[in-house]
């Protein structure tokens, strides 16, 4: 019998266009794709009352192409102008549609504990899964380590693509000069369960979040720290406040150095601050910080800050492009 042969298909032409946050991040994209990537531009304009005016370059060029937006929803006001530009593109008689929105904002808003909540992940979800089809089918939706529950909230109009970061982690660990000695540790149960297959090959431990009268305090559940270089990985952070009681606890329980990993530096009213290398105390708090460029107003704040890293999404982005 003879044997089958997967014949490859040659790789697509991409015209990627990108939000006014993400245009560091697209030229990334593009730089990574060996010229299947062309960046394309659209004027974001503003009318006297403050809602928008634009206007897509080279439209009538784009018939039959396939194009890609890459969105970054860091404000409700950019939620509406791209949603406006990311309706229009699949319209344009293109050949397909991909729009890359490395992290969903709402995510963690998706409980409704009690009568009169709104789980806003669902609101977003909705208006994503209504973006009109292009001539290709369906939109093909991007995203990069979001919170479990979403990912059933789409509708069948889109087909998500839900991507990690977690090998570009990964990689990094293996140019440390201690990447022997490292251990995996997950801030929650919740992280554990989004993370943990991703982590077969090192050692984990997990803390836990328990109440003590009105207060709740980071415990760690189980696993061994003592002597070892300890990395908290976890989807995303605000504030920071678990992050550093997790931090105090597993230093407690003798690792010799304790960093730290989120795919999405969120990071509202500057509390990355809380994190920065200022004196031998902060210094010795975290070896290292980790975040992708999936929030790009947070990487321009940060930039050359110590003990922020980033590490980025950009080879990732251009090689689900091509899917």
């Amino acid at each position: 019998m003879a044997e089958s042969i997967v014949v490859k298909s040659p790789k697509k032409h991409v015209n990627l266009f990108y939000s006014l946050d993400c245009e560091e991040l697209a030229n990334n994209v593009a730089s990574h794709s060996q010229n299947n990537i062309t960046l394309q531009n659209i004027k974001w304009r503003s009318f006297a009352d403050g809602f928008p005016n634009i206007f897509i370059n080279n439209a009538e060029e784009l018939r039959g192409q396939h194009v890609a937006f890459l969105a970054s929803f860091s404000s409700p006001a950019q939620v509406f102008e791209q949603l406006s530009v990311i309706y229009a593109l699949p319209r344009l008689f293109v050949s397909s549609f991909t729009l890359v929105l490395p992290f969903f904002p709402t995510g963690s808003f998706e409980r409704m504990e009690e009568e009169g909540d709104v789980a806003t992940a669902f609101t977003l979800a909705r208006m994503l899964s209504n973006i009109p089809i292009s001539r290709g089918g369906p939109t093909s939706l991007v995203i990069y380590d979001i919170h479990a529950l979403q990912r059933f909230y789409f509708g069948d109009e889109v087909l998500p693509l839900f991507e990690t970061g977690i090998p570009l982690l990964k990689e990094r660990l293996q140019q440390l000069p201690d990447a022997d000695n490292v251990v995996i540790a997950f801030p929650d149960d919740g992280a554990w369960k989004r993370f943990h297959k991703q982590f077969d090959n090192y050692s984990v431990v997990v803390c836990t979040k328990v109440r003590e009268g009105d207060k709740r305090i980071v415990r760690l559940k189980e696993g061994h720290v003592s002597g070892h270089h300890v990395v908290i990985v976890d989807d995303l952070v605000q504030s920071g406040g678990t992050l550093i009681e997790c931090q105090k606890v597993l230093a407690a329980n003798g690792a010799a150095k304790v960093s730290a990993y989120v795919t999405h530096g969120v990071f509202p009213n500057q509390s990355w601050l809380r994190f920065t290398h200022k004196d031998e105390a902060s210094e010795k708090a975290f070896a290292y910080f980790w975040i992708t460029d999936s929030c790009p107003v947070t990487v321009k704040a940060l930039a050359n800050k110590a003990p922020f890293e980033v590490l980025s999404l950009a080879g990732s982005i251009a090689n689900a492009l091509q899917i």
